[in-house]
């Protein structure tokens, strides 16, 4: 399973609407087949690795991060395709929330006298799935907001100079968070000041993220969907509302990257779930706009509260993620 993992990361904000999911088949302890959901959300994992494995699939262990489907949309039903090809037992991480499924795709590999267990390396699963689970289940995306700023939390000096305040291998890495998420959401303000292209750029030819921007006032032109860029939408206010039009627009991760008003109304809502942060060895001072905007918080108790679960530097800067706290 942990192989099934890993290699399900791979779709991570490349395969929205549907959830990146990873299959790994095994028989006589030897790996078979492996496959994961592929760009736009098909071909899925499971049929991906039955086509690896071919002949071999009949009587092997099929290792998968969620349920397989049940039902019949653009494909066939992937537990169909199990069944079909003679897979002897079927090892699941996670049940799929989707109505649609919701336990029926273990139930037709069980009637079909396929041997299942499930809940392997649950909490694992449901850490990567986490975009896709919060559409399903709380009708909105997962929310990242990335702050980069200075020791005292700052994006920029008085004056608004702020490029760069991190490194080469930091802004690298923004790219990296990029490609992983299937949107880069900015305020009006960041795009009025900054024109950003929110983009993914040093990795190749790769799926571009929807542009998402929530407009206050007007915003500047843009640049048009190509290759280089993704969709762009451009929301209204209010932030619930607007997250619940990505959601029922399939998109599952979204990553904001300010600014600090907007950064502030999310964190002031409730709806950020990650922080991802770089922090740069300097000091801007009081006067430096800060990251993030006005909370109206007069109390500690009534702040919003994050567990740190990973901390590394990159190049001369450090990375920290958090996790909203329960």
């Amino acid at each position: 399973m942990a192989h099934a993992l890993r290699i399900a990361r791979r779709g991570l904000g490349n395969t929205w609407p549907n959830p990146a999911v990873g299959c790994v088949l095994v028989r006589q302890g030897r790996v078979v087949g492996r496959g994961w959901t592929q760009p736009g959300g098909r071909p899925h994992a499971e049929r991906m690795a039955l086509d690896a494995a071919g002949g071999a699939a009949r009587g092997a262990t099929a290792y998968v991060t969620l349920e397989p489907c049940a039902h019949h949309g653009r494909t066939p039903p992937c537990a169909d395709a199990l069944v079909a090809a003679g897979v002897g037992r079927v090892v699941s991480a996670l049940t799929d929330p989707d109505p649609r499924v919701a336990g029926r795709g273990h139930a037709r590999l069980r009637a079909a006298g396929i041997e299942v267990a499930e809940g392997i390396c649950a909490a694992e699963a449901a850490a990567m799935q986490q975009g896709f689970l919060s559409r399903v289940t709380r009708g909105r995306p997962m929310v990242t907001l990335k702050l980069a700023g200075s020791f005292d939390g700052r994006i920029a000096t008085a004056a608004g100079e702020s490029r760069w305040i991190t490194g080469d291998a930091a802004r690298r890495h923004v790219h990296l968070l990029r490609l992983m998420h299937d949107a880069v959401m900015v305020g009006a303000g960041t795009a009025r000041a900054d024109r950003p292209a929110l983009n993914v750029r040093g990795f190749g030819p790769v799926r571009q993220p929807v542009r998402v921007v929530i407009r206050q006032g007007a915003i500047p032109d843009l640049p048009p969907e190509d290759a280089d860029h993704g969709p762009l939408l451009v929301l209204p206010g209010p932030l619930p509302k607007a997250m619940a039009m990505l959601a029922e627009r399939g998109l599952t991760r979204v990553l904001c990257e300010g600014g600090g008003q907007l950064a502030g109304a999310l964190l002031a809502q409730g709806l950020v779930d990650q922080l991802a942060c770089y922090t740069a060895g300097l000091v801007l001072g009081a006067a430096g706009r800060p990251a993030i905007g006005d909370l109206g918080v007069q109390a500690l108790g009534d702040a919003p509260r994050f567990r740190l679960v990973e901390s590394r530097p990159i190049g001369g800067d450090l990375f920290h993620r958090w996790l909203r706290s329960p």
